[in-house]
């Protein structure tokens, strides 16, 4: 456990410098091209495209299969080296044929997603720029995922740095060369090179993710050759392992592109697709810190404890998982919404618009989590039928919620659109659980709602005395301290955080948490060993 601990630790410092670099990106993207303008809703749908496309072919797919593949592979003479040497070579065949054809057919994917047509000419020009970058997601997740199964956690944690990096500094050159949001009004102030150095420097912080992995092959004992021989290594059972996922993400994404239309149809004025995704950055923030770190520290433990069917080593874990991700998510989401217009305010002056979305999408942040969890749990069972199911079920939801949406007035849509993803990711959370419970005859269920209740109790005390530190500092009107400039907006947003966290810790403390103790115990193991080699 104290190496799980470890490693998720390490992991999660790697996501929240990766986080607050992404950040530093987007606030820079805001301030180049608006938050809600001509310009905005355009590039946001370009990039969302191969964002959607990626998940299909690759995201769900390999994070389903790749990681059971290469541990049951390990078992090979050669320690699964050729196994992986065919799959990498395979994945990087498919990646480029899909990105190749998706870059063709730009404008017909732009017109599908919605686009008005006064933006498509300028949306399409920046998706021909934004399409190749499903070649180097999907290679950057198939080679991260393979240093993950050899339990090498931190290059793929780490390696969104460099994107980062790279992405900033061309945003920086951007907004020296051509000036800030002034160009976000209309589509014939961009030049080929406007659109060239945005969306294609863009690309280029992926593509430099990704093949920076390939430096760290070596060190797991791994050496990369293009293998076409395709048969022999049982790839057919990845693949039949493969459909079902498929199956689920063609279904997710279908639900996604209609959350697009939907937003898109509220027009260039009013909050639409780049809002909803700078929302959605905020709202992955502490899943991708706190949620992806664990898990990606348990995966592997789960598949091993799967293969040998120790089915009780694996509900032990599960529910340990569990536990730690609620720690921390509940905390995570309370001080968000409560801090969701000071926080949207550093991002742009029209932090009413996106301060809703994040609201709304924050609802479902502790059952997105938790659903991320027992999809993972059933992966590394093998089982990629049953999370196929109950994400059928969410999608469902999802259709339905946002076509009603249409009828919500064009002010609120795009937080009406969030609002019903997370009321969906509820339901998906309570079915995922319960097939779980069936699966494996048992998850726990006792003691992580125990532990659930008194997380929900603590963040509601929280909630109350944060909500209060936000009226003392003036509220959310225009002009109020917390809401009045980016700094003031942070200096606010700290401060709500301090006060929330001395009240949850505190009531988890009267409630006699043992799950405090035990979340707690990476950071205060480390601070000791930092003190003590300090002596």
């Amino acid at each position: 456990m104290a190496s799980v601990g470890r490693a998720s630790a390490m992991l999660a410092s790697g996501t929240l410098v990766s986080r607050l670099l992404g950040f530093a990106k987007a606030w820079l993207l805001v301030q180049a091209i608006g938050a809600v303008s001509f310009a905005a809703n355009a590039y946001g749908t370009s990039t969302a495209i191969p964002n959607s496309l990626y998940a299909i072919i690759a995201q769900g797919i390999l994070n389903a299969v790749l990681v059971p593949q290469i541990v049951r592979a390990s078992v090979n003479p050669d320690g699964g080296r050729a196994y992986i040497n065919k799959l990498v070579t395979l994945g990087m065949v498919v990646f480029a044929a899909i990105a190749i054809v998706a870059t063709i057919l730009a404008p017909v994917l732009i017109a599908l997603f919605g686009v008005p047509a006064e933006q498509r000419e300028l949306a399409t020009a920046f998706a021909y720029w934004s399409l190749p970058q499903i070649f180097f997601l999907g290679l950057y997740t198939l080679l991260g995922e393979v240093l993950n199964a050899r339990k090498s956690f931190g290059p793929f944690t780490w390696a969104p740095v460099v994107n980062n990096v790279v992405a900033i500094v061309l945003l920086v050159a951007f907004i020296l060369a051509f000036g800030t949001s002034a160009h976000g009004g209309h589509g014939t102030t961009w030049s080929f090179w406007m659109v060239a150095l945005l969306a294609g420097g863009a690309t280029l912080g992926i593509a430099v993710q990704a093949l920076i992995l390939f430096i760290f092959w070596r060190r797991v004992g791994l050496r990369f050759r293009f293998d076409f021989g395709w048969r022999g290594v049982n790839l057919g059972t990845a693949g039949k392992a493969a459909g079902w996922t498929l199956g689920m993400l063609i279904a997710t994404q279908l639900a996604g592109l209609i959350e697009v239309n939907v937003s898109n149809s509220a027009g260039p004025q009013y909050a639409g697709t780049f809002v909803m995704q700078n929302a959605w950055l905020i709202f992955m923030l502490p899943h991708g810190i706190i949620a992806v770190s664990i898990v990606t520290a348990f995966y592997t433990r789960m598949a091993e404890h799967a293969h040998r069917g120790a089915i009780g080593s694996f509900r032990q874990d599960f529910s340990s998982a569990a536990r730690s991700i609620m720690l921390f998510i509940v905390f995570a989401s309370a001080v968000l919404i409560v801090a969701a217009y000071p926080v949207a305010r550093v991002f742009t002056s029209d932090y009413q618009a996106m301060g809703l979305v994040l609201i709304a999408y924050l609802i479902g942040l502790v059952p997105f989590s938790l659903v991320f969890m027992a999809q993972r749990a059933f992966y590394s069972l093998g089982d990629t039928r049953t999370p196929f199911f109950f994400t059928l079920a969410q999608v469902v939801v999802i259709v339905a919620g946002v076509l009603t949406c249409f009828a919500v007035p064009p002010s609120v849509r795009a937080a009406s659109v969030a609002l019903v993803v997370s009321l969906a990711s509820v339901l998906q959370a309570f079915l995922a659980f319960w097939l779980l419970r069936r699966r494996t005859g048992g998850v726990d269920g006792t003691r992580i709602f125990g532990s659930l209740w008194r997380f929900i109790v603590a963040a509601v005390a929280a909630i109350i005395a944060g909500a209060g530190f936000l009226i003392i500092l003036g509220g959310v009107t225009a002009g109020a301290f917390p809401v009045r400039n980016p700094i003031t907006a942070i200096v606010a947003s700290a401060i709500i955080g301090v006060v929330m966290l001395i009240v949850y810790v505190g009531a988890l403390g009267i409630l006699r948490s043992r799950d405090l103790e035990a979340g707690l115990a990476p950071v205060l193991d480390r601070a000791a060993s930092r003190s003590s080699t300090r002596r």
